[in-house]
């Protein structure tokens, strides 16, 4: 099994841009780490404040942005970083290339029940002459991405990574603490029998999403003429990591819960690089109104609806939208 780091030399990434994925792999094996300890490590649980969103955060929320932003800002390899837990962007190096949004631990209430959590992130380019202190230079649509990825810490720690040459997965050696290449190129079938929803929240979704999962539940005896399966694993990085392993559909639409958040996923850190990587492995990413990577960010926490995996099945579910 071959390394990371020459598997993406291959494909023509800049070092630069190589040291970087380097570096944040570098938390995230540390965070793997803490994850795998559980309540031996004394960080379940939750701590008595909300992040920007109004979110309890868990322990391990603010341990892991806490390793990210430390080994990033450390390294000089960032211009500045953007996350899920910070308020707002945190300024790095001035001189820096790159710019990092991430979510540093995504799915953080399934780690008291031992389930799937994970790290997502996304790579940009500085505007030439920016500011390291402007939050604006993390104003750029997804399309702009360099590189984006996911390390979903599970049965094992495995990375999904594209630099827009395809998307690949790699499995954490922790024998020796490498990323081993374990799938080449990940390829999501056209057509799939699975989808991915949150159903508590089927009495607030939009008409169209309620035709569409309704002709999905009615089986081989309603319009689709087949049987699906619905999976939910209540981590966005475990649903779409099944969809780069199988395929399926995976969707967190609109709904009318809260009329101040009729979305849950947030652009920059959560739907941006999961669109990318399902992009390069042949799938579509959108929010029923139009492609995710093409939105031009207006703040940094902004919400979109997400709706992403197959290709031929997406496209239905898109046709229901029309």
């Amino acid at each position: 099994m071959r390394r990371l780091p020459p598997v993406l030399l291959e494909d023509g990434c800049p070092r630069e841009l190589l040291s970087l994925i380097r570096t944040i792999l570098a938390a995230c094996k540390e965070i793997s780490f803490r994850v795998g300890q559980g309540a031996l490590s004394g960080v379940l649980g939750s701590t008595l404040d909300e992040n920007i969103q109004g979110e309890t955060q868990k322990k391990l929320d603010v341990l892991s942005n806490q390793l990210l932003k430390d080994i990033l800002l450390e390294s000089g390899a960032v211009k500045a970083i953007a996350s899920e837990e910070e308020d707002y962007t945190v300024a790095g190096n001035q001189d820096a290339k790159y710019i990092v949004a991430f979510d540093p631990l995504d799915g953080s209430s399934n780690t008291d029940i031992n389930s799937l959590v994970g790290t997502i992130f996304s790579i940009m380019e500085a505007p030439e002459g920016s500011d390291a202190a402007d939050q604006s230079i993390f104003m750029q649509p997804g399309h702009k991405q360099v590189a984006a990825g996911y390390v979903l810490y599970g049965p094992s720690t495995m990375l999904a990574l594209t630099t827009g040459k395809g998307t690949r997965m790699f499995t954490l050696d922790k024998t020796q603490g490498s990323f081993l290449l374990t799938q080449d190129f990940a390829t999501i079938p056209a057509d799939t029998n699975e989808f991915a929803i949150n159903a508590s929240n089927q009495r607030h979704w939009q008409p169209a999403m309620q035709r569409y999962i309704n002709d999905l539940l009615a089986g081989d005896t309603g319009p689709r003429a087949k049987n699906f399966n619905m999976r939910w694993i209540a981590a966005m990085v475990g649903d779409v990591h099944r969809v780069l392993s199988r395929g399926g559909l995976f969707t967190y639409p609109t709904d009318t819960k809260d009329a101040n958040k009729p979305n849950k996923l947030r652009l920059l850190y959560e739907a941006n690089p999961m669109a990318m990587l399902v992009e390069q492995a042949g799938g579509i990413a959108s929010t029923g109104t139009e492609r995710i990577m093409d939105i031009q960010p207006d703040a940094i926490h902004q919400r979109v609806a997400v709706i992403l995996g197959s290709k031929n099945e997406v496209e239905t579910c898109l046709g229901y939208h029309k």
